[in-house]
């Protein structure tokens, strides 16, 4: 079963491809909600080296860093294997 524990931001990498699909009027409201509600759903990162790469969650990770959070809670997953 997945752990979900607070992760520093600063260590979360997020790949070109998956930034380019941000949305901002998500980010907006996914902050609105976690300011009232708290981060309900973890995103899921796998391990790379001495970072972590993040798998989902772009809008929860970008409001989370909008209200000028330090960390997030996720799942540390493993990456698909080829």
């Amino acid at each position: 079963m997945l752990e979900k524990r607070p992760y520093p931001l600063e260590l979360i990498y997020v790949p070109v491809k998956r930034a380019k699909t941000l949305d901002q009027n998500k980010v907006l409201t996914l902050a609105e909600d976690i300011l009232k509600n708290g981060q309900k759903t973890p995103i899921q990162l796998r391990a790379d080296s001495k970072r972590f790469v993040l798998i989902e969650g772009l809008h929860r990770l970008e409001a989370i860093r909008a209200l000028g959070g330090d960390t997030i809670e996720a799942y540390l997953v493993r990456g698909r294997l080829h």
